[in-house]
């Protein structure tokens, strides 16, 4: 008999098989909770934190890089990137209501892209979409944030406006082509390539990076976020060089004139402090293929040749420390030829000089009667003639502040190239290398009465108001030679411009002492002569002035066309242009003061060298007067007496709108243009 099953038994079963399969999905959701919990949770939150937020480095604000008396040379500007929240908790329907058309007029006048409408409906479809983070703009300068910051709901701010900003830094020169190769630069990507004081000082230009917290949004852009985890980096410290800026200008404006007068292919100048060896003016500037000038290569430093007469300087104290000449001793320069081998030295002056003294032969520059007192005297024991050379520093490097120093070459006897003509080719500036820096610290210890020092670049790394190292005075000699052999090498360098081959830059007001210098440019393949053509390199190296020098100075100019390549008439004149600047303003330096009143006060001396006076403290609702100032100093003023800036150009001040002495309001917009003297 076939047994029956009730109805009841059925839904029993029924209902504990599925009872049992909830029980068993249960416990294997629980056990899958259990191993994402603890097994897998780092596995698990390290992808959502990856999807979601990401650590990135945050890089330090880089330290800017001034001159002597703390004007920009290099700096890191602040850019934006403009976010919009568009549902903002703070912000009122009413703060929306009455200023989103007011919004899209401001944010298409300022930001462009679209038209007013364009931007109120792009505006509004955020907002209905509940955009956080909608974007207005990148790279957005300071100035128009600071516009973007008055206009209708931004004005309210974060909070309440909704307006998100978040900075960038690019590196600017405020002065344009100053200086800017001793500036220099540090590659992005290595730091294997490192360029003037940028690359030099990199370590504490650069500062200390952090750490910071960055969340993606829809969309995929991302934006920083509080968290613990966040580092501030530190920014980096502000170097302070030795550069003077106007002296600066002079010399490069001083240079380029003359570089395009001679249709020269490139030359620099170095203006340098006798006492101290402060690089005041470093200018160097090459012909590019666009036919302008521009600063390329730092020629002053690294570019090592064979100098010329310059040398015959070193030569001529050389032997004037060794007793083998004195300068009254006379000197048979005949026809102004001599032979040496095959080498035929020869004078610039076609029928020669004759007999002179050995005065006369450096005041007139014969390379015949330097020969001859070199050869004559060392040709027995040229080793003595190299040693003294060697015991004045001159073969070797100044180990400056900066890379990139070309290495000197003075070959000693009995070295691979050196030959029966070394002697007297060297005498006069041939069979040798130098920089034109390495030329100038010698004459410049000349000056110093035989005391060399180190060319200095940077004298001080500073964290705000706090001096964190400073660099002094370095000796490098104490004395190249005796103190009579210097005091009659003074003469010789004072008789060139007053006797000799520099006449041309003999002047009433103050004395010069220097050297003209005028070199063939050895070609690699084909010697000094090229066909029918031979290129110079024009010289004149001195100190001013001659009876109580405070400069030195040195042009160099290579390959001057037009045949026209002597040294005083191509690079005497930037010399002479450069000192009679120096002379001008040396006692019109920046003056700070209090008046009766207790107001400080900078008195400036514009390009017409008349002396005006800056009320650094500003009348309310006058506008003040900045023309003149540099970048730095006009936005210190303007900022400070609650005005904003919007400037143009580089260097210093040549226009203001509103003009010195116009009512205005606190809070207005003040235009500034800048200009390279």
């Amino acid at each position: 008999m076939k047994k029956t099953t009730k109805p009841k038994d059925q839904i029993l079963a029924r209902t504990g098989v599925i009872y049992g399969i909830v029980v068993v999905m249960a416990v294997a959701v629980f056990v899958r909770i259990i191993i994402l919990q603890f097994a897998q949770s780092e596995k698990w939150a390290s992808m959502a934190d990856k999807i979601v937020f990401r650590r990135q480095v945050d890089k330090a604000g880089r330290g800017d890089i001034l001159s002597d008396d703390g004007r920009i040379l290099a700096s890191s500007i602040p850019y934006y990137t403009v976010f919009m929240d568009t549902r903002s908790s703070g912000m009122a329907d009413t703060t929306w209501a009455n200023g989103i058309s007011g919004l899209s007029r401001g944010l298409s006048q300022y930001v462009g892209v679209n038209s007013p409408d364009g931007w109120r409906s792009a505006l509004t479809n955020a907002r209905k979409r509940g955009d956080r983070y909608y974007l207005i703009k990148r790279h957005v300068s300071y100035e128009t944030l600071s516009d973007l910051k008055q206009l209708p709901i931004f004005r309210h701010g974060k909070f309440r406006g909704g307006l998100i900003y978040q900075p960038e830094n690019r590196r600017i020169m405020p002065n344009g082509l100053l200086a800017r190769r001793t500036i220099g630069y540090v590659t992005e990507d290595s730091l294997s390539t490192i360029v003037g004081i940028e690359g030099s000082f990199n370590s504490f230009l650069a500062g200390k990076d952090g750490l910071k917290v960055q969340q993606r949004l829809t969309g995929g852009a991302w934006i920083d976020v509080d968290n613990l985890e966040s580092v501030r980096a530190r920014p980096g410290y502000d170097i302070v060089t030795t550069i003077d800026l106007d002296l600066q200008d002079a010399a490069e404006n001083a240079l380029h004139k003359q570089l395009t007068k001679h249709r020269a292919h490139h030359g620099c100048a170095v203006v340098m402090e006798v006492k101290t060896g402060d690089v005041k003016a470093i200018a160097n500037l090459e012909i590019g293929s666009d036919g302008r000038y521009h600063e390329t290569y730092n020629f002053a430093v690294g570019e090592s040749t064979e100098p010329g007469s310059t040398f015959k300087l070193m030569s001529m104290i050389a032997a004037m420390e060794d007793g083998v000449v004195e300068l009254d001793d006379t000197i048979n320069t005949g026809d102004g030829t001599v032979r040496y081998y095959d080498k035929v030295i020869r004078d610039h002056e076609e029928e020669g000089l004759g007999k002179i003294t050995a005065r006369e032969v450096f005041e007139h520059s014969s390379n015949v009667g330097t020969a001859k007192i070199i050869n004559e005297s060392y040709k027995e024991n040229p080793r003595r003639y190299v040693d003294r050379l060697y015991s004045m520093q001159l073969n070797k490097p100044l180990g400056l502040q900066i890379k990139g120093e070309g290495k000197p070459l003075i070959r000693y006897p009995g070295d691979k190239y050196w030959s029966g003509i070394s002697l007297p080719m060297m005498s006069h500036g041939y069979e040798i290398q130098l920089t034109p820096l390495q030329i100038l610290a010698f004459y410049n210890a000349v000056a110093n009465n035989g005391k060399m020092v180190k060319p200095r670049f940077v004298t001080e790394v500073r964290d705000g108001n706090r001096t964190v190292k400073t660099f002094g005075t370095e000796v490098i000699s104490n004395a190249i030679c005796s103190r009579s052999t210097v005091a009659r090498a003074q003469s010789l360098l004072l008789g060139v411009v007053e006797n000799g081959t520099a006449k041309n830059l003999k002047n009433t007001n103050y004395k010069i002492a220097g050297k003209t210098g005028t070199a063939q440019i050895a070609n690699a393949k084909h010697g000094y002569r090229s066909g029918s053509r031979i290129s110079y390199q024009a010289s004149f190296v001195g100190y001013f002035p001659a009876d109580n020098p405070l400069y030195s100075c040195i042009v160099v100019v290579s390959a001057p066309s037009n045949w026209v390549y002597y040294g005083n008439v191509v690079s005497g004149p930037v010399f002479k242009e450069i000192a009679d600047k120096v002379y001008a303003t040396s006692f019109y330096k920046p003056l700070q003061a209090l008046n009766p009143d207790g107001e400080e006060k900078v008195k400036l001396r514009d390009a017409a060298e008349i002396i005006r006076e800056n009320d650094l403290t500003v009348s309310e609702g006058v506008m003040p007067d900045v023309v003149g100032m540099g970048l730095r100093d006009a936005i210190y003023l303007l900022e400070n007496s609650g005005l904003r800036v919007y400037y143009t150009g580089h260097g210093r001040v040549a226009k203001q709108s509103p003009p010195a002495g116009a009512r205005i309001s606190k809070g207005a917009t003040v235009s500034i243009e800048l200009r390279l003297r």
